[in-house]
């Protein structure tokens, strides 16, 4: 019989602005983030109804997540009055088993780790964001190795990122993200895989991931945890963070810590 287990550790007080959400064959991950512009509605809120949102359209078991995916956008975005560019957004990984196969469906850049059978280890991640005003982001991260640390310059060298980003968001040749357009659904990345093929899989937001590919933790291990090693292990990588690496210098990075979601599937 599968299962689910998972774990959320913000990084500031209250809920943060990951969510996530298990039912019997499918769960989803969401990494939500502000409007780079002031906007009526928080991330919060955004994920909140977008969660709701997507959960009522998993709900019908035919239909495919790309249109469940696209259902929800739309729903979210009429119900806030989203507007495309002045808008928060929000990264999604969803997954389902069927009784011959796993389908996953990304949008931004959380990850899917899939442990197959055979002992290798499948990776999928919508790496497009990363190829937008790269100069600026190899910038601040040559800064942060410096010792910089997290001032002024920084938080421009950000603010200069985040202009060229929305210039490029949900735009052909630039990258794709849950917002206030439901064809963003469309540009998903998709993938499937025999369930018989499949151990385990792991979907992590990027304040997760990039801390555990940091410090080599065998994604094996984060998969053979219960929720409650789960939940310890990211308040780990978290006191990492801010014990070890409060500068950004070992793991350069865009703010000192971001929330950090896992959820794991066995089939």
């Amino acid at each position: 019989m599968s299962s689910f287990r998972a774990a959320c550790f913000p990084a500031k007080g209250g809920p943060g602005q990951d969510r996530w959400a298990v039912f019997e064959n499918c769960a989803f991950v969401l990494d939500g983030a502000s409007s780079f512009t002031p906007a009526a509605v928080n991330a919060e809120r955004f994920v909140d109804t977008l969660v709701a949102d997507l959960s009522d359209a998993l709900a019908k078991p035919a239909i495919p997540l790309r249109s469940a995916l696209k259902q929800a956008i739309r729903s979210s975005s009429m119900l806030l009055d989203l507007t495309p560019g002045n808008s928060p957004s929000s990264t999604i990984i969803l997954l389902r088993q069927s009784p011959s196969e796993l389908e996953l469906l990304v949008l931004g850049d959380s990850t899917a780790i899939i442990g197959t059978t055979d002992r290798k280890e499948r990776r999928l991640t919508d790496d497009r964001l990363a190829s937008i005003a790269s100069d600026k982001r190899e910038t601040y991260r040559s800064r942060l190795r410096a010792g910089y640390g997290y001032d002024s310059v920084h938080r421009q060298l950000l603010k200069e990122l985040q202009e060229k980003q929305i210039s490029a968001r949900n735009t052909p040749g630039g990258y794709w993200i849950a917002e206030a357009d439901p064809s963003a659904a469309d540009k998903a990345l998709s993938y499937t895989m025999p369930i018989n093929d499949v151990k385990w899989c792991v979907l992590a937001t990027d304040g997760a991931q990039r801390v555990i590919d940091h410090l080599g933790i065998p994604w094996s291990r984060i998969a053979a945890m219960t929720s409650e090693e789960l939940a310890n292990q990211l308040e780990e990588l978290y006191r990492w963070e801010s014990v070890e690496d409060p500068m950004g210098i070992l793991l350069p990075r865009a703010k000192m810590h971001d929330d950090k979601t896992v959820v794991v599937f066995q089939p």
